[in-house]
Parts: C-alpha cells; structure tokens; sequence
C-alpha cells in the first residue's frame, strides 16, 4: 500500500479535530479505552457525546481552550492506503506550524463552517498550500447539521472559494459537504445529503492519485552518510562502502550511471541496499544505500545524480520564506546558516523584495523586515554552492530551513523560486 500525507487547515472552530476524529472513529482506529476517555471527556463537558477533537489535540491548552496550537499527527490505514494526518492550526499567530505541518503533504483538507462562509483564515489556508505546492486541496465544507443539509448553503460556499482559489496555482481542487460530529459523508454516503452524487471524504482520500505527483525525472540523492562496516570476518562487508540517503527524485537502478557533485565524477551503480536488504530500485521518498563502481571522495551534503541532468550549483537564491522567530525579525544583512537537503552553509541575506498580504496578496515592496509568521520574497547569498532546484520542479531540492548560527534555533523555512 501508498501511503498519503495530508495536512488539515482551516479557520479557528471550523472542526478540524474532530473531522480527524471522526475519521478514525468510523474506520475502527481508535481502542476501546481511547473511546472510553474521550466519552468521559465529552460527559464533563455536557456535550452529550465523545469529544473526538480531543484524539488530536493533547496540549492541556489545547483542551482548555478548544482550539489546535501545536501540529498533533496522527497514522491509520484501510484495505486501500495507509495515512498519516498532520492536524494543523487555524489562528494566525501559529501560521508557522500550519507551514510546518502542509510542507510535506500530499494533499490538504481545508475545513469551511458552512454557517460562516470563507474566512481570512481559510483563504490563508489555501493560498498557504497552494505556496507550499501541496498537489491536492480538498474543501470540506462542515457543520451541514446546522445549515438543514440544504444544497443551497452548500453551493453559495463552493462558490465562493471557486472565485478566491482561481487566483491560486491549484491543480486539483475538491468539494465535499460533511458534518464530522456526526459523520455524515467522512467514512459514509450521507442519507441525509441525497442531492451530493459525490463520493465520501475517506472514499476520495482512498482514490487519489498521488503517482504522478512525485517527481520521477530528475534523479537527486542526496548523501547522508557513508557506511562502512570493516567487519574483517566477514568478507561481504569487509569492503563494504555505501552512500546512504533518501531518494529525493527520479529513479535510481544498479546500472545506472551517475555523477557525484561537487566533484563532476562518474561512476556506475552497482546495488542498492534497503533496509529489507537488495532493491531492484530506489525511487523518492524511499531511504537506501547505495554502492557504486569506483571508490569515490563521497561525503555528508554531496549529490548524486545524472550525468546529463544535475541540479544547479547556486549560490545566490531567490526564495519565499515563512519566517517562524519571535525573537528577532529577518532584515537585510542577517547571517544564519541554511539546511538544504543534507547540507549546510552559511548563508547571508542580500535583501527584502517584498512582505506578502497572504489575505489580499499584495505585495508590500517597501517593507524593511519579516516578523513571526510573516511572509516575503528574500534573496540569499550562501558560502559554498547548494546543489538544488527550483521548489516548483521538486519540493525536496527545492526547500530549506534558516537556522541561528548561535543556538541552532529554527528562524525560517524556505522555498526557492529561482537560482543563480
């Protein structure tokens, strides 16, 4: 089985909680003694029912208040697909945990109150994942309970987030009405919507198509280590010298020829290692260890890939960056290192070009800082040359994170929109 990676999002007591609830409620993935605390939980409450919002949100904060702060993820599996949920939260001052919960998903569920229509936060929300090039974006639009079911409300939403998401970069956008309290079209057709032919959101969740998504051209493995075991009894491994990783694109095979950069030389692919042991091949995200033909100088941060289709060598980056500090802003001039793939370098930021209004995508050109949570367009000048691509071509080449040189404190995390 595939495994899918989604992110929930959406504004502030829009549910997402308790839809991730609901869902592993209805397809059996809770025990018998989670169902029994939350019942408790939701008696002390005099909610009547379980409190399935509590299954993601396990800060004590978080239960006080109501409401998601930190990413909480959660795993389950059907017959079909297995899933791994990232709840994520929906106030703006914790835009950098959306950030960080959406940036390795497949595909994102943006919760509506049908009641309350598209808000500030759930067009946050979509251009966020949209940003993030997340592939896939579904809009659940909840509470139909309270809306009478009636197709009408449903429609005036899906029209709404229409006419906002057409000014998106959105490759495949959804629509499903749903109730999560009460379960109508999560795990099962609702009797109570016969006017939706469409599926249930566990049903499309199960069918989409996340193949093609992967980029499966252009070969990138970056170097993470090297293995060797020097067991001198044992003579496979006596001479054993891997280069271990996670493939970050293409499709590597034993046979294949490759090329290690930074130093331009060539070398031929002679097996791959899993952690099952051989694989006839390695595509992304999957974690191998290759061996190759020559006794290559192959270390942490270096790049293997085609000869005849290599990443670029830049030094000077053009990003979009989240920056997620509160301690100090980001400005012209700040040094920080930068986490590319398994590299690091030092890095030193040339200048703003603009803070972007994610409510109204305006482009502030005349702001002199980020502050937490904010967004803008930034142009990096590194020490060494980073071996990447463009966050468009591949998400995994293509993004980075900034780190204080002082106290390894994550400050930001970036998407790299051309190279130098």
């Amino acid at each position: 089985m595939d495994i899918l990676r989604l992110a929930t999002a959406g504004s502030v007591d829009d549910g997402k909680s308790t839809l991730i609830g609901r869902l592993l409620y209805d397809s059996k993935a809770i025990f018998e003694d989670q169902l029994a605390a939350l019942e408790r939980a939701g008696a002390a409450r005099g909610s009547g029912h379980a409190d399935l919002a509590l299954l993601t949100d396990g800060l004590r904060a978080e239960r006080e208040q109501g409401i998601t702060i930190d990413v909480a993820h959660r795993y389950f599996a059907t017959p079909r697909r297995t899933f791994i949920i990232a709840d994520t939260p929906g106030h703006i001052q914790y835009t950098r945990n959306m950030v960080t919960g959406a940036s390795t998903a497949d595909l994102a569920i943006i919760l509506v109150d049908v009641r309350k229509g598209v808000l500030e936060q759930s067009r946050r929300h979509a251009f966020l994942a949209s940003l993030l090039r997340v592939p896939h974006l579904v809009v659940a639009v909840n509470k139909m309970d309270l809306a009478g079911y009636e197709q009408a409300a449903y429609e005036r939403v899906v029209a709404e987030f229409a006419a906002f998401a057409a000014k998106l970069d959105i490759g495949d956008l959804t629509f499903v009405p749903v109730c999560a309290l009460h379960g109508d079209n999560v795990v099962e057709r609702s009797i109570n919507m016969p006017w939706y032919d469409g599926p249930s959101l566990l049903r499309h969740l199960e069918h989409v198509h996340i193949a093609s998504d992967r980029n499966l051209i252009d070969a990138r493995f970056p170097v993470q280590c090297v293995i060797r075991p020097r067991q001198a009894a044992d003579p496979l491994l006596h001479d054993y010298r891997g280069y271990a990783g996670q493939v970050a694109g293409g499709v590597l095979r034993p046979g294949d020829e490759v090329v290690h950069l930074p130093s331009g030389l060539t070398s031929v692919i002679t097996h791959i290692d899993g952690p099952g042991g051989p694989v006839a091949e390695a595509v992304a995200p999957m974690s191998v260890v290759l061996r190759l033909d020559d006794d290559l100088d192959i270390s942490r941060g270096d790049m293997i890939a085609r000869p005849g289709n290599q990443p670029r060598a830049a030094q000077d980056l053009e990003a979009m960056v989240c920056w997620m500090s509160g301690e100090r802003p980001l400005t012209a001039g700040t040094r920080l290192l930068v986490k590319h793939t398994t590299a690091t370098a030092t890095a030193v930021v040339g200048d703003l070009r603009y803070r972007l209004d994610v409510n109204s995508l305006h482009r502030d050109t005349e702001a002199r800082a980020l502050t937490m949570n904010e967004i803008g367009r930034v142009r990096l000048r590194t020490a060494r040359p980073l071996f990447a691509d463009e966050y468009a071509r591949n998400r995994a080449t293509g993004a980075f994170i900034l780190i204080d040189e002082a106290d390894n404190a994550t400050m930001g995390a970036g998407m790299i929109t051309g190279l130098r």
